[in-house]
């Protein structure tokens, strides 16, 4: 077989996603290296392959495709650890409820703000504001207050590989010791990246992390589009 044909085959291109995926993941369990994050080392080592060999990223999308169908039962499984520590988070539900609406308000008003101050145009920053939730919800919340599907899907990305690798350390800076009030703010803020580096120290972190990513998502959902239409009747830029 062609050298040239054999690396862009669709086993190829899965097979070279995993194994730099285990290569890092054990670098970083080796290392102990927070900052070597094993999907942002993936990613850019995905993206050097690319641009070196000249293929294109839909050459890659038709193997790539088959690790996304993979999210979504991958994403069904949290519930698994949620189903587990349901009788702790039943005590729980009204502050877990108020925290994660003031979660989901100060996320989007901070990023609406900010990005209308510094003079992103009205569809970028309607495209921000449901940066905190899971792709498939965000893209659709972007569609319908008028953003920018494309953008959303790789703002969405962005923060939560930021998230995965300083959301934890910054809570350690901020002196945030509670377990629970570290993996909702970690599900709450970096999704599924979040929720999957809390999952790592165990069923409990895991547990509240993916409540996080399931009520911040069903309430950026309802609240996205009336907060930034608010804030734009304020006229503040």
């Amino acid at each position: 077989m062609d050298f040239t044909i054999f690396i862009r085959s669709e086993l190829f291109m899965v097979t070279l996603t995993f194994l730099l995926f285990w290569l890092y993941s054990r670098l970083q369990a080796i290392s102990r290296i927070t900052l070597l994050n094993p999907m942002v080392l993936t990613i850019a080592s995905l993206i050097v392959f690319l641009k070196f060999t000249g293929i294109s990223y839909e050459e890659y999308y038709k193997g790539g495709h088959m690790i996304e169908f993979w999210l979504k039962p991958a994403i069904v499984a949290l519930a698994l650890p949620l189903y587990n520590e349901l009788r702790h988070i039943r005590r729980q539900l009204l502050p877990l409820l108020l925290a994660e609406l003031a979660g989901c308000v100060v996320g989007i008003v901070a990023v609406v703000v900010i990005a209308g101050v510094m003079g992103a145009g009205e569809d970028v920053v309607r495209s921000l504001a449901p940066k905190s939730v899971s792709t498939p919800i965000a893209i659709e919340i972007s569609h319908q207050i008028g953003g920018i599907p494309a953008l959303t899907s790789a703002i969405v990305v962005v923060v939560g590989m930021i998230g995965s690798v300083v959301g934890l350390k910054m809570m350690t800076w901020g002196r945030v010791k509670s377990p629970v009030s570290r993996s909702l703010s970690m599900g709450t803020a970096a999704h599924v990246m979040g929720t999957n580096r809390v999952s790592q120290y165990g069923e409990r972190f895991g547990a509240y992390a993916t409540i996080g990513l399931i009520i911040n998502g069903v309430l950026t959902a309802f609240l996205a589009n009336p907060i930034v239409e608010l804030i734009y009747s304020f006229h503040l830029f």
